[in-house]
């Protein structure tokens, strides 16, 4: 593809709709929530692995 007949031109603006704030635009990218609820497994996943073999004394303990 040759762009050489628009390489040239203006970027297009509207004349109709006023351009958003930087700030505006950039939240549009910040993260968000997408699976919600999985902190909530990954803290209880967590919580229920605490205990764990210890080899030395063949014990299940609390983990610190």
């Amino acid at each position: 593809m040759n762009y050489d007949d628009i390489i040239g031109l203006p970027h297009p603006t509207s004349k109709v709709h006023p351009r958003m704030p930087m700030a505006d635009r950039a939240a549009q990218f910040s993260p968000f929530a997408a699976l919600t609820g999985f902190e909530a497994v990954i803290e209880e996943t967590a919580r229920t692995e605490a205990l764990k073999w210890e080899p030395d004394d063949e014990a299940w303990v609390e983990s610190p």
